[in-house]
This record gives C-alpha cells, structure tokens and sequence, in this order.
C-alpha cells in the first residue's frame, strides 16, 4: 500500500508498522490469532471490493426499491405520522454548531446547545400544562417507561404494581415490560383488551404505583379523564398520561386535569418518519417529583459579571451523582431531535400549532364520515360515540391486510395500521390517520379504494 493516506485509511505503511511494533506483534495478521481460523476472513464469503461509484449505484438501486413516501397517499399512523416540516427546521439542524445528535459531556461549553435544552423544556411546559420538563428522552415508549420507574421509586419500595390501560400504545407497553424485567414489580391492567378507566381505577390499591393511560389513546379516541387524578391520588397513586403532542394545541393538556407525569413521542414536531427513529421523548412532569427525574434538566443563571447563561441543573444519572441514588441509567438526551421541536414550536407559535391541530381533528372527521357510509364498513366500533382527534378504527369486512395490499397496488395509497398484528381478534380492524398532509381529494381517493376493495 502506498505511503499516501486516504480518506478511508488514514495511517500509512511506517504508521501501522510503527504501531505493530509498540504492541509486540509482527504482522496485522497476528491480532487475529484468538479468532478460530473458520470465523476469518475469507471464510466469510465477502464479496471483493468495489469502487465508490459502484457501491453508490449499488445502494441507490437498493433505496429507488423502496416506494417514494411523498409519492404516495399516506394514512398509515400508529405513532408514527406523516407530517408537514417546516423548511426552518431543517435549516437550523444542519448548522455546524447544532448538527450532533449527541450530548455534549461539558455542556457547559456549548451554551448554544445548552439554551437550546432550556428552551425546549420551557415550551414543553406550557404545551403539557406541567411545571417541569427534562432534555428530553429517546422516544415516547422509553419516556413513558422512565416515568413508571419514577413511580416506583416514588414509592419508596411500598408499592409494587402498575396498572397499563389496554388503550396504550402495545409497543409502549412492551418496552415497559422489558424494562421492568427482572424488577420486583409487575404490570397489569391490560390483559382485557375491553378493559375502560372505569375498570382500571376500580382496581387501584396499596400496592398500586402508578396507573397509565393514554389519551388520546391508541385508537385516536379521547379517555374520559374528569376526576381521574383524584381516584389514582386517593389511592396514594401517580396518574402517567401518553398524549399527541399535536393535539394540546387544542385540547386540555395533561397538566389541566392533575396528571403527574406526561410522556409523549415528539416525532410529530418536525421530526421526519425516518424508518421509525430516531424520534423523540418527551417527558414532563409535577414540580414535587423533579428530583427524580431521569435525563437532564437545564437551568438559566447568571455568571458572576451578571451576565446569562445556562447550566446542567439537575443530572440524576449514574454519571453525575452516587449509583445508589441514580434514577435511570439514561446516559443523554435526543439532542438533534429536540432541537427540532423546539424550532418547529417556534415556527408554528401558540396559534400555528392550534391551527395545525384543527386541520387533523376535521380533516379526520371528514375522512371518518365518509368512510361510514360504505356498506359494511363501521367507523370505530367498539366506542362510537367516544370522541377522537386524528385516527380512527375502521372494520372492514375482509382482513385489514388484504385491504392495504389493494390499496397499495391498485390504488397508490399506503393504507392504515392492521391492528391484527397486535390484537388477533381483529383482523378487519385497521387504524386510519388523517394527518394536515392529506388532501380531500387524496381522503376521496382512499374511500374509493375501501369501497372497490370491501365491494
């Protein structure tokens, strides 16, 4: 190999001979010796090198096989949505001083970035309605799974049980589970999939940590919450609520009816798709229970010339305090992420964000009504008369799966969530969202679809 580095190998012939030597090796060969002979190169089968070119035609080949999302009428949601992104989000992310997606480890370095966590967790506040944010978590369903740890330690050891509403997301209550495994609590409540709040909060006890809904829920339906934090708290409980983060620009948010901790997936605030991540955790909660947050808290103080800045606050991590006393072994925060949120809430504004709001909860509506109309066709049928903002639950009388497949093949048309997948009692069920992108006559064109695939 010639002494010139490249841009892939860096060190030269003299540098890697030099390093051999250090180690007391002879050959690159011999750093494999441990390595069983059939596990080595070439037994691998590799393919030979290629240039550059050829492997950019290779995967440009590969990705021109995936169908073309901005192509394609969307209505697939389930957490995960297609949303509008302002052009300022992606300006301000790909800034050279912002374009990690990592946390800084002496933060106090970076004030950018440091005032730019504070300002997420200030507009988090006042769009869930509570008094503390941190700098935020991985995803919704590792930020919900924080705050059921936050109750169990809230709890002191007294209290070993979690009641889950069926209604939250399965995927939530999944990670949940796994993050639980091995602890001495369990999770519980949502074994009957029919099970409503009425049923959970009847449950409610002295071993009884926390109880978890979602609203709106799975199925893009509102719960009933009036008084609900008064069951759970007489029970010496914590309430936990999953929300759309959309949809507290025009619904009472968790703080409004005494929640404790709210949780949220953030990927509808300027975040793309991205083949499901990376996303963003939001996590709020009361000011009684800050000192057992999970992730970081950033403050804003003053140096001693009187001038602005901000500080790491707060870092209940294993890392900044004793391991005894750490409440999550959360290492970062989704730094890119948020500031995409933060942007994205900036661009919007109070009103912005509100309007956004209403386009989902009418252009869904819209979508549900006419979807209704089609014989054999029942828009949310185990709870019609439940109100909800952007999904919707359609049965069908074929396979949920059958019916994407036609849509997409005959139609052009990603269709909903087959919630079959989660729930086998539910095959005919899909999950229809209705998002600010989808036009009317791209709504029209799926209710053709459903009804040439249900005729």
């Amino acid at each position: 190999m010639s002494e010139q580095t490249t841009p892939y190998l860096p060190h030269t012939d003299a540098d890697r001979a030099a390093m051999l030597e250090t180690i007391g090796v002879a050959a690159m060969s011999d750093l494999f010796a441990d390595i069983p002979a059939r596990a080595r190169f070439p037994d691998l089968d590799l393919p030979p090198r290629t240039s550059e070119m050829d492997v950019v035609d290779e995967m440009r080949g590969l990705a021109d096989r995936n169908r073309v999302p901005d192509r394609t009428a969307r209505f697939l949601g389930a957490g995960c949505y297609n949303h509008y992104i302002p052009s300022t989000v992606d300006y301000v992310l790909r800034r050279g001083e912002f374009y990690t997606a990592y946390t800084p480890y002496q933060p106090e370095i970076s004030q950018g970035m440091l005032q730019t966590m504070f300002e997420y967790q200030s507009m988090i506040c006042r769009l869930t309605g509570m008094e503390v944010s941190n700098a935020s978590h991985y995803d919704g369903a590792t930020a919900l799974a924080e705050a059921v740890l936050l109750a169990l330690d809230h709890a002191r050891g007294t209290r070993d049980r979690v009641l889950v509403s069926p209604a939250v997301h399965p995927e939530y209550r999944a990670v949940l589970r796994t993050y639980l495994r091995g602890a001495a609590a369990s999770v519980t409540g949502d074994e009957d999939a029919a099970a409503g709040i009425d049923a959970l909060t009847a449950r409610l006890d002295d071993r009884t940590a926390a109880l978890v809904v979602q609203n709106p829920d799975f199925f893009g339906q509102f719960a009933d919450v009036d008084g609900l934090a008064e069951k759970v708290h007489a029970a010496g409980a914590l309430l936990i609520v999953a929300v759309d983060p959309i949809s507290l620009g025009l619904f009472r948010p968790p703080g409004a009816y005494s929640a404790d901790v709210a949780v949220a997936d953030g990927q509808p605030l300027g975040i793309p798709a991205s083949f499901g991540g990376p996303h963003l955790g939001i996590f709020a909660a009361k000011q009684s229970l800050v000192r057992r947050l999970a992730g970081r808290l950033v403050g804003e103080t003053v140096d001693d010339q009187g001038r602005r800045g901000y500080v790491l606050t707060l870092g209940t991590r294993e890392q900044h305090i004793r391991r005894a006393r750490a409440t999550s072994n959360i290492c970062t925060n989704a730094a890119l992420t948020a500031l995409a949120a933060t942007v994205y809430l900036s661009t919007l504004g109070k009103s912005g964000l509100r309007q956004v709001a209403r386009l989902f909860f009418d252009k869904s509506h819209y979508a549900a009504q006419q979807i209704g109309q089609l014989p054999g066709v029942t828009v949310n049928p185990q709870a019609p008369a439940k109100p909800f903002f952007k999904e919707f639950v359609v049965r069908l009388p074929r396979p949920a799966d059958d019916v994407n497949a036609f849509l997409l093949e005959e139609c052009g048309i990603l269709g909903g969530y087959a919630l079959g997948r989660d729930y086998p009692d539910r095959d005919g069920d899909m999950l229809i969202a209705v998002t600010e992108m989808n036009t009317k006559p791209a709504i029209d064109r799926l209710v053709d679809g459903l009804r040439r695939a249900t005729a």
